[in-house]
């Protein structure tokens, strides 16, 4: 068995396939050096937090080989050749080499979006999405010690690194095309992330599109749309990403509108022998029941166990993703799961969004914390559709999320929530959760 990319869903395939069958041969070719790392505790490690970065790592190369997985690292896959079933691959320094393979799985991820601007490449323009970027960046925050930043991209991990980079000290400007930041969410809690980076000198610019970069003497010069122009010593691009999918895509592995390969729900593509998972795939969508480009790395693990057990000859399904997000902003966690109003109405349902603000336990304990919980429903049928979250990071936004996205995955009415036998105590909660609270308030304007 061969697998082309080492993070979440080529990991989560190998370790898969020898849990049933230690006997088979799995090899990974992994792009750089660092298989099984965690992307998503890059913004961590650069803001200082995480102070090691190798504490990252998942599983130690030494944990993975101990596992039976031969990793073949710092070595790309240049071609696939489905008819001789063979890959073609290449270290650092050019040397080629054929890999055989009776079934592949292509888990190449995504790569960073860039905007097509003059002066991304300029030296003190960052992106963020590999743990060479990090490195990088890291250096030239150690050795330049800048001491502003603009950071373009106000989603997940441009949120993320203006917390990263505050905590280290520098004045920080986040720039973004949207109304708000974080436009996977409504602007009204969109509108309380923003008061939370003012609180913190954060400086937000919308409805801003970045047109160039320039290096003037000792400063990176950014201009945008509507006469905007800054300066700083540091530029981040978090703009989005794409699906790594060329690769695929050159082997005859059909692609979708966005560029993801196409994959059943086996995580098998068109081509014999050739299955898909990861941020460079379509995803089915458990709500909508059609496939969506939704990169998340929750999703990719699941992907990637799904698609190793049917390569070791299993017969399973993955069963769609909600696309369930949670992120931390200085104090505040938001988070979301399922449809929100506006996605709902596209998709043909008859939509309510209900917001109640609340407390996370019982005021009469010390430091109760205001959550802000928006329910969307359909009013026909009282089905839920979706939940937003926004509260103190120790109000249990993160698994009172997942309390929604479980009753989404069982297509639970609205209603029904309150039928769940949820855990109290005055510390943690109140007799009737802040789920069931704001399930009580949708149903009261329905």
């Amino acid at each position: 068995m061969l697998i082309i990319g080492g993070s979440d869903a080529g990991i989560s395939a190998a370790l898969r396939i020898r849990e049933l069958d230690p006997q088979e041969e799995v090899t990974l070719v992994v792009a750089d050096a660092f298989a099984n790392y965690s992307i998503c505790g890059l913004p961590f490690y650069l803001s200082g937090e995480v102070g090691d970065w190798r504490r990252l790592a998942h599983r130690t190369q030494d944990e993975l080989e101990g596992k039976g997985l031969k990793l073949l690292l710092n070595h790309t896959a240049q071609e696939i050749d489905p008819l001789k079933r063979l890959v073609k691959v290449a270290d650092r320094a050019g040397l080629e080499k054929n890999l055989s393979y009776n079934r592949l799985l292509i888990a190449t991820g995504a790569t960073p979006s860039l905007p097509q601007i003059s002066g991304v490449h300029e030296p003190g323009v960052f992106p963020l999405h590999t743990m060479e970027d990090s490195f990088q960046l890291n250096r030239f925050l150690t050795e330049q010690r800048p001491r502003s930043a603009i950071i373009i991209g106000g989603g997940y991990i441009g949120l993320e690194m203006a917390d990263a980079l505050t905590y280290r000290g520098l004045k920080v400007t986040l720039i973004g095309r949207p109304i708000r930041v974080l436009p996977t969410v409504d602007q009204e809690l969109g509108a309380l992330v923003e008061e939370e980076l003012g609180r913190h000198k954060v400086e937000v610019i919308n409805q801003t599109t970045v047109e160039s970069i320039e290096r003037m003497k000792n400063k990176l010069v950014v201009k945008g749309s509507g006469g905007f122009l800054s300066n700083a010593d540091l530029v981040l691009v978090a703009t989005g990403v794409r699906p790594s999918s060329q690769l695929g895509a050159h082997a005859g592995v059909l692609t979708s509108s966005q560029g993801a390969l196409c994959v059943n729900r086996k995580m098998e593509t068109n081509v014999p022998g050739i299955y898909a998972a990861g941020d460079c795939v379509e995803t089915w969508h458990h709500l909508l029941q059609t496939y969506v480009y939704l990169p998340l790395g929750t999703t990719a693990h699941k992907q990637g166990r799904v698609a190793g057990e049917n390569i070791a000859g299993g017969n399973r399904s993955f069963m769609g993703s909600l696309g369930t997000q949670v992120v931390k902003v200085f104090e505040l966690t938001i988070a979301r799961t399922g449809l929100r109003d506006q996605e709902a109405l596209q998709a043909g349902f008859d939509p309510l969004t209900v917001e109640l603000e609340t407390w996370d336990h019982k005021a009469y304990y010390p430091n109760p914390h205001n959550i802000h919980i928006r329910v969307t429903g359909d009013r026909q049928t009282g089905r839920l559709l979706g939940a937003q979250m926004l509260g103190h990071w120790h109000s249990e936004v993160a698994k009172r999320i997942d309390v929604f996205a479980t009753a989404l995955y069982h297509q639970m009415k609205v209603e029904e929530l309150n039928n769940l036998d949820l855990s109290y105590t005055p510390p943690f909660s109140s007799p009737w959760d802040p789920v069931q609270l704001s399930a009580q308030a949708w149903t009261g304007a329905r």
